[in-house]
Protein backbone atom coordinates (compact mmCIF):
# COMPACT_ATOMS: atom_id res chain seq x y z
CA UNK A 1 0.00 0.00 0.00
CA UNK A 2 1.26 3.38 -0.92
CA UNK A 3 1.56 6.08 1.88
CA UNK A 4 -0.86 8.07 -0.03
CA UNK A 5 -3.20 5.53 0.25
CA UNK A 6 -2.57 4.75 3.94
CA UNK A 7 -3.52 8.94 5.02
CA UNK A 8 -6.69 8.58 3.08
CA UNK A 9 -7.52 5.67 4.53
CA UNK A 10 -7.00 7.17 8.24
CA UNK A 11 -8.56 9.92 7.53
CA UNK A 12 -11.30 7.79 5.83
CA UNK A 13 -11.75 5.60 9.25
CA UNK A 14 -10.92 8.38 11.84
CA UNK A 15 -12.39 11.19 10.19
CA UNK A 16 -14.91 11.00 7.62
CA UNK A 17 -16.66 9.33 10.68
CA UNK A 18 -16.73 11.95 12.99
CA UNK A 19 -20.64 12.21 14.73
CA UNK A 20 -19.47 14.35 17.58
CA UNK A 21 -17.49 17.35 19.03
CA UNK A 22 -13.83 17.22 18.07
CA UNK A 23 -10.89 18.17 19.83
CA UNK A 24 -8.73 19.37 17.12
CA UNK A 25 -5.21 18.86 18.92
CA UNK A 26 -5.97 15.04 19.98
CA UNK A 27 -7.54 14.16 16.08
CA UNK A 28 -4.22 16.04 15.18
CA UNK A 29 -1.87 13.66 17.20
CA UNK A 30 -4.20 10.72 16.66
CA UNK A 31 -4.14 11.22 12.98
CA UNK A 32 -0.18 11.46 13.05
CA UNK A 33 0.70 8.62 14.78
CA UNK A 34 -1.95 6.25 13.44
CA UNK A 35 -0.75 7.48 9.94
CA UNK A 36 2.81 6.99 11.15
CA UNK A 37 1.72 3.35 12.72
CA UNK A 38 0.65 2.10 9.43
CA UNK A 39 2.95 2.90 7.53
CA UNK A 40 5.78 1.45 9.50
CA UNK A 41 3.38 -1.76 9.41
CA UNK A 42 3.62 -1.64 5.75
CA UNK A 43 7.50 -0.52 5.15
CA UNK A 44 8.45 -2.84 7.85
CA UNK A 45 5.87 -5.81 6.88
CA UNK A 46 5.38 -6.27 10.66
CA UNK A 47 2.97 -9.54 10.62
CA UNK A 48 -0.14 -9.59 12.97
CA UNK A 49 1.53 -12.01 15.56
CA UNK A 50 4.06 -9.42 15.91
CA UNK A 51 1.53 -6.83 16.02
CA UNK A 52 -0.34 -8.46 19.06
CA UNK A 53 2.61 -9.01 20.39
CA UNK A 54 3.63 -5.48 20.41
CA UNK A 55 -0.18 -4.83 22.37
CA UNK A 56 -0.04 -7.47 24.47
CA UNK A 57 3.39 -5.54 25.31
CA UNK A 58 2.05 -2.57 26.03
CA UNK A 59 -0.52 -4.07 28.61
CA UNK A 60 2.10 -5.74 30.53
CA UNK A 61 4.53 -2.70 30.95
CA UNK A 62 1.00 -0.71 32.29
CA UNK A 63 0.22 -3.52 34.69
CA UNK A 64 4.02 -3.04 36.01
CA UNK A 65 3.34 0.54 36.04
CA UNK A 66 6.68 0.95 33.81
CA UNK A 67 5.24 3.29 31.49
CA UNK A 68 7.11 6.12 32.76
CA UNK A 69 10.43 4.02 33.38
CA UNK A 70 10.26 2.55 29.30
CA UNK A 71 10.23 6.54 28.24
CA UNK A 72 13.01 7.49 30.04
CA UNK A 73 14.92 4.08 28.93
CA UNK A 74 14.11 4.89 25.46
CA UNK A 75 14.91 8.14 25.31
CA UNK A 76 11.74 9.78 25.05
CA UNK A 77 12.32 12.49 28.30
CA UNK A 78 15.97 13.41 27.38
CA UNK A 79 14.34 13.99 23.75
CA UNK A 80 11.76 16.53 25.46
CA UNK A 81 14.85 18.19 27.30
CA UNK A 82 16.71 18.74 23.86
CA UNK A 83 13.40 19.95 22.62
CA UNK A 84 12.63 22.29 25.29
CA UNK A 85 16.38 24.06 25.12
CA UNK A 86 15.74 24.95 21.56
CA UNK A 87 12.74 25.88 22.24
CA UNK A 88 14.28 28.14 24.75
CA UNK A 89 17.53 29.14 22.66
CA UNK A 90 14.59 30.26 19.95
CA UNK A 91 12.59 32.66 22.97
CA UNK A 92 15.83 33.81 23.38
CA UNK A 93 16.79 33.08 26.74
CA UNK A 94 20.41 32.83 27.59
CA UNK A 95 20.68 29.68 29.51
CA UNK A 96 24.46 29.70 29.62
CA UNK A 97 24.64 30.81 33.12
CA UNK A 98 21.87 28.29 34.38
CA UNK A 99 21.69 25.10 35.85
CA UNK A 100 20.55 22.96 33.07
CA UNK A 101 17.08 20.43 32.98
CA UNK A 102 17.20 17.07 32.68
CA UNK A 103 14.60 14.39 33.35
CA UNK A 104 12.44 14.28 36.41
CA UNK A 105 11.75 10.45 35.79
CA UNK A 106 8.46 8.48 36.98
CA UNK A 107 9.34 8.66 40.83
CA UNK A 108 8.24 11.88 42.43
CA UNK A 109 6.10 11.62 45.38
CA UNK A 110 4.12 14.99 46.20
CA UNK A 111 3.43 16.30 49.96
CA UNK A 112 6.86 15.77 51.25
CA UNK A 113 7.73 17.18 54.63
CA UNK A 114 8.69 21.19 54.39
CA UNK A 115 10.97 23.20 56.09
CA UNK A 116 12.87 25.59 56.02
CA UNK A 117 17.13 25.89 55.38
CA UNK A 118 17.80 22.43 56.71
CA UNK A 119 16.42 18.98 56.73
CA UNK A 120 17.18 15.83 57.76
CA UNK A 121 15.64 13.14 54.97
CA UNK A 122 16.68 9.74 56.02
CA UNK A 123 14.37 7.73 58.76
CA UNK A 124 17.52 7.50 61.53
CA UNK A 125 15.46 3.78 62.60
CA UNK A 126 16.02 2.83 59.20
CA UNK A 127 18.81 0.07 59.12
CA UNK A 128 20.47 1.92 55.78
CA UNK A 129 24.20 1.34 56.19
CA UNK A 130 25.60 3.77 53.58
CA UNK A 131 27.63 6.64 54.75
CA UNK A 132 26.01 10.17 55.75
CA UNK A 133 25.81 12.56 53.15
CA UNK A 134 25.70 16.12 53.72
CA UNK A 135 24.05 17.84 50.93
CA UNK A 136 24.01 22.13 50.76
CA UNK A 137 24.39 24.49 48.17
CA UNK A 138 22.61 28.26 47.48
CA UNK A 139 20.24 29.06 44.64
CA UNK A 140 20.74 32.23 43.28
CA UNK A 141 19.50 33.96 39.82
CA UNK A 142 21.76 33.66 36.70
CA UNK A 143 23.68 37.15 37.85
CA UNK A 144 24.28 35.51 41.21
CA UNK A 145 21.59 37.41 43.39
CA UNK A 146 20.65 35.16 46.28
CA UNK A 147 16.96 33.87 45.96
CA UNK A 148 15.63 33.58 49.58
CA UNK A 149 12.09 31.10 50.11
CA UNK A 150 13.34 29.18 47.17
CA UNK A 151 10.99 25.96 46.75
CA UNK A 152 13.90 23.14 46.60
CA UNK A 153 12.25 19.40 46.52
CA UNK A 154 14.84 16.80 46.41
CA UNK A 155 13.96 13.03 46.32
CA UNK A 156 16.49 9.88 45.88
CA UNK A 157 16.63 6.33 46.57
CA UNK A 158 18.02 4.11 49.55
CA UNK A 159 20.89 1.97 49.61
CA UNK A 160 18.94 -1.18 48.03
CA UNK A 161 18.14 1.58 44.38
CA UNK A 162 14.60 1.24 46.24
CA UNK A 163 12.01 4.84 46.67
CA UNK A 164 10.28 4.96 49.74
CA UNK A 165 6.02 4.77 48.61
CA UNK A 166 6.95 2.81 46.04
CA UNK A 167 9.10 0.65 47.94
CA UNK A 168 6.69 -0.32 51.27
CA UNK A 169 9.25 -1.18 53.78
CA UNK A 170 10.09 2.30 53.66
CA UNK A 171 8.65 4.59 56.08
CA UNK A 172 6.63 7.07 53.72
CA UNK A 173 8.53 9.86 52.60
CA UNK A 174 11.81 8.44 53.90
CA UNK A 175 14.83 10.54 51.53
CA UNK A 176 12.14 12.55 49.97
CA UNK A 177 11.87 16.12 51.74
CA UNK A 178 10.85 20.20 50.91
CA UNK A 179 13.37 22.83 52.08
CA UNK A 180 12.80 26.55 51.78
CA UNK A 181 15.98 28.32 51.67
CA UNK A 182 17.06 30.83 53.86
CA UNK A 183 17.32 34.12 54.19
CA UNK A 184 21.12 33.53 52.32
CA UNK A 185 19.43 31.31 49.29
CA UNK A 186 21.09 28.30 50.89
CA UNK A 187 19.44 24.99 51.49
CA UNK A 188 21.28 21.99 53.50
CA UNK A 189 19.79 18.37 53.72
CA UNK A 190 21.34 15.29 55.62
CA UNK A 191 21.01 12.12 53.93
CA UNK A 192 22.69 8.64 53.13
CA UNK A 193 24.67 8.00 50.29
CA UNK A 194 22.31 7.27 47.22
CA UNK A 195 22.93 4.20 45.03
CA UNK A 196 22.83 3.75 41.52
CA UNK A 197 20.22 0.55 40.23
CA UNK A 198 18.80 -1.09 37.65
CA UNK A 199 15.36 -1.91 36.15
CA UNK A 200 13.43 -4.81 37.87
CA UNK A 201 15.02 -7.58 35.95
CA UNK A 202 12.06 -9.48 35.17
CA UNK A 203 9.90 -6.28 34.21
CA UNK A 204 9.03 -5.52 30.58
CA UNK A 205 11.17 -2.56 30.38
CA UNK A 206 14.49 -4.89 31.10
CA UNK A 207 13.01 -7.33 28.92
CA UNK A 208 12.42 -4.79 25.92
CA UNK A 209 15.61 -3.49 26.66
CA UNK A 210 17.55 -7.37 26.83
CA UNK A 211 16.21 -7.55 22.78
CA UNK A 212 17.72 -4.19 22.34
CA UNK A 213 20.81 -5.27 23.65
CA UNK A 214 20.61 -2.50 26.17
CA UNK A 215 21.76 -2.52 30.17
CA UNK A 216 18.90 -0.73 32.34
CA UNK A 217 21.44 0.61 34.90
CA UNK A 218 21.33 4.16 36.49
CA UNK A 219 24.19 6.01 38.06
CA UNK A 220 23.88 7.07 41.74
CA UNK A 221 22.10 10.64 42.06
CA UNK A 222 19.40 13.05 43.36
CA UNK A 223 16.22 14.51 42.06
CA UNK A 224 15.57 18.00 42.18
CA UNK A 225 12.54 20.15 41.85
CA UNK A 226 13.54 24.23 42.05
CA UNK A 227 11.33 26.75 42.20
CA UNK A 228 10.55 30.75 42.89
CA UNK A 229 8.09 33.62 42.37
CA UNK A 230 9.39 35.11 39.63
CA UNK A 231 11.45 32.28 38.03
CA UNK A 232 10.81 29.80 35.61
CA UNK A 233 10.71 26.24 37.48
CA UNK A 234 13.78 23.67 37.18
CA UNK A 235 13.53 20.10 37.20
CA UNK A 236 16.94 18.18 36.95
CA UNK A 237 19.14 15.62 39.31
CA UNK A 238 22.96 15.42 39.58
CA UNK A 239 24.76 12.54 39.14
CA UNK A 240 27.49 11.83 41.83
CA UNK A 241 31.44 11.21 40.07
CA UNK A 242 32.92 8.47 40.23
CA UNK A 243 29.80 5.76 39.25
CA UNK A 244 30.10 3.25 36.30
CA UNK A 245 27.35 4.44 35.31
CA UNK A 246 27.95 8.20 35.17
CA UNK A 247 28.42 8.79 31.65
CA UNK A 248 26.30 5.28 30.11
CA UNK A 249 23.06 6.16 31.88
CA UNK A 250 20.11 4.33 30.29
CA UNK A 251 17.77 6.94 31.64
CA UNK A 252 20.38 9.44 29.86
CA UNK A 253 20.32 12.04 32.43
CA UNK A 254 23.44 12.86 33.08
CA UNK A 255 24.37 16.24 31.43
CA UNK A 256 27.39 18.69 31.66
CA UNK A 257 26.69 20.85 34.60
CA UNK A 258 24.64 18.11 36.49
CA UNK A 259 27.70 16.13 38.14
CA UNK A 260 28.52 16.08 41.58
CA UNK A 261 31.42 15.42 43.83
CA UNK A 262 31.02 13.53 46.93
CA UNK A 263 33.97 14.52 49.20
CA UNK A 264 34.95 12.69 52.52
CA UNK A 265 34.93 14.21 55.68
CA UNK A 266 37.19 13.16 58.43
CA UNK A 267 38.11 15.73 60.15
CA UNK A 268 36.58 16.59 63.57
CA UNK A 269 35.65 20.18 63.03
CA UNK A 270 33.57 18.92 59.79
CA UNK A 271 32.28 16.55 61.71
CA UNK A 272 31.59 18.58 64.78
CA UNK A 273 30.47 21.83 62.31
CA UNK A 274 26.85 19.34 61.08
CA UNK A 275 26.56 18.11 64.28
CA UNK A 276 27.12 14.61 63.67
CA UNK A 277 29.33 11.72 65.51
CA UNK A 278 31.17 10.27 62.28
CA UNK A 279 32.95 10.57 58.90
CA UNK A 280 30.52 11.84 56.34
CA UNK A 281 30.44 12.79 52.90
CA UNK A 282 29.94 16.14 51.12
CA UNK A 283 28.52 17.55 47.94
CA UNK A 284 27.97 21.04 47.23
CA UNK A 285 25.77 21.90 44.64
CA UNK A 286 24.10 25.38 43.93
CA UNK A 287 21.38 25.94 41.14
CA UNK A 288 21.09 29.36 39.19
CA UNK A 289 17.21 30.11 38.16
CA UNK A 290 16.07 31.39 35.22
CA UNK A 291 13.78 34.60 35.61
CA UNK A 292 10.41 34.56 34.39
CA UNK A 293 10.00 36.78 31.03
CA UNK A 294 6.60 37.40 28.48
CA UNK A 295 6.48 34.87 25.75
CA UNK A 296 8.63 32.09 27.32
CA UNK A 297 7.61 28.44 27.29
CA UNK A 298 6.49 27.19 30.37
CA UNK A 299 8.47 24.76 32.14
CA UNK A 300 5.88 22.91 34.29
CA UNK A 301 5.06 19.82 33.22
CA UNK A 302 1.56 18.41 33.88
CA UNK A 303 1.32 14.87 34.64
CA UNK A 304 -0.03 12.16 36.83
CA UNK A 305 2.03 12.01 39.86
CA UNK A 306 1.63 9.71 43.06
CA UNK A 307 0.76 11.37 46.34
CA UNK A 308 0.52 10.58 49.85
Amino acid sequence: MQHSQIDALVKQMNVDTVTGEVNSRVQEIVLRLLGDLFKAIEDLDINQTELWKGLEYITDLGQANEVGLLAAGLGLEHFLDLRADEADQKAGLDLSKATPRTIEGPLYVAGAPESVGFARMDDPNDDNEMPTLIIEGVVTDTDGNVVPNAKVEMWHANDMGMYSHFDKAQAPFNLRRTIFTDENGKYVAQTKMPVGYGCPPEGPTQGLLDLLGRHGNRPSHVHYFVSAPGFRKLTTQFNIEGDQYLWDDFAFATREGLVATAVDKNDEASIKQYNLDAPFKHIDFDFKLVKDVDNAPNTVVERRRASA
